[in-house]
């Protein structure tokens, strides 16, 4: 693909984000939402943040594939459930994920 190509891509991806983040706010100017639309909008963000971490750490281009990175993800899950501070959680995962890659794993 040609750099023009990219920047036409990365354009009309600004453009997308833009629309659909003014359609809120435009559809319902200073009308407050039902309390179970706002629920539902305060577990979106969290949904969303756990579907890319779910597929960043088990897919490798167009496959399935469990390895370094994975248990890396899991360690941090894990660490974070169990209410470890954030800089231990990345640390711990950065860490497993070294280690299996030295170790050949990932």
């Amino acid at each position: 693909m040609s750099a023009a190509t990219w920047w036409v891509l990365v354009a009309l991806c600004v453009v997308t984000t833009a629309l659909t983040r003014g359609v809120g706010p435009a559809a319902t100017a200073d009308r407050e939402l039902p309390p179970a639309a706002v629920r539902v909008v305060v577990l979106l963000s969290s949904a969303l943040l756990a579907a890319l971490v779910v597929t960043s750490a088990l897919a490798d281009g167009t496959d399935l594939r469990i390895g370094a990175d994975t248990a890396g993800v899991a360690v941090a899950g894990l660490l974070l459930w169990r209410r470890a501070h954030v800089l231990v959680a990345v640390v711990a995962a950065a860490a497993v994920t070294a280690g299996l890659r030295a170790l050949g794993v990932g």
